[in-house]
């Protein structure tokens, strides 16, 4: 099982990119999530999507801006960004759930992990 990641880029402050992970159905059981890792700090959550019924979680830093959906036909999780700022300035990931715990923000509860796409936002 392999997740493939796209749509990263460059924005002005206040623009949106739409960024989208491909993976499978074995990969969707559970969960799939997005992180961030700017430079020089540790990877952090941003938001999954629980695999058996879709309910939505997001880090504070991002709630009303971003968007997270699936397409279960495709297998592609999506996340909506809205309203960038330079602090959204980051590499993101994407990322299949090993299990469905309380612990989703952690990444110890991912165990597939996309190559990054590099998202910019200049002031």
């Amino acid at each position: 099982v392999q997740l493939q990641a796209s749509g990263g880029g460059s924005v002005q402050d206040g623009g949106s990119l739409r960024l989208s992970c491909a993976g499978s159905g074995r990969a969707f059981s559970y969960g799939m999530g997005w992180f961030h890792q700017a430079p020089g700090k540790e990877r952090e959550f941003v938001a999954v999507i629980r695999g058996s019924v879709g309910t939505t979680y997001y880090a504070d830093s991002v709630k009303g801006r971003f968007t997270i959906s699936r397409d279960a036909a495709t297998y592609t999780v999506n996340l909506q960004m809205n309203s960038l700022t330079p602090e959204d300035t980051a590499v993101y990931y994407c990322a299949a759930a090993r299990r469905w715990s309380e612990s989703y923000k952690s990444t110890h509860d991912y165990h597939l992990w996309g190559v990054g796409t590099q998202v910019t936002v200049s002031g």
